[in-house]
């Protein structure tokens, strides 16, 4: 997902995805363990977008302050 796309999102809607991201990861790592997740780059990329959901809400945190 885009930062862009991320930014719109609100609060709760960004814990939602958030969730439902590291369940994917979750998923991903098992997949990998037993050599039948199709595509490695997966992993990078749902690592990479929560990441990405944790700096927008540091930042949102942060406004408000």
């Amino acid at each position: 997902m885009q930062a862009k796309e991320l930014r719109e999102l609100t609060d709760e809607e960004l814990g939602v995805k958030q969730r439902e991201l590291r369940e994917a990861l979750f998923v991903f790592r098992l997949r990998h363990g037993t050599n039948q997740l199709e595509s490695p780059a997966r992993l990078r990329q749902t690592r990479r977008d929560i990441a990405r959901i944790h700096t927008i809400q540091r930042h949102r945190e942060l406004e408000r302050r």
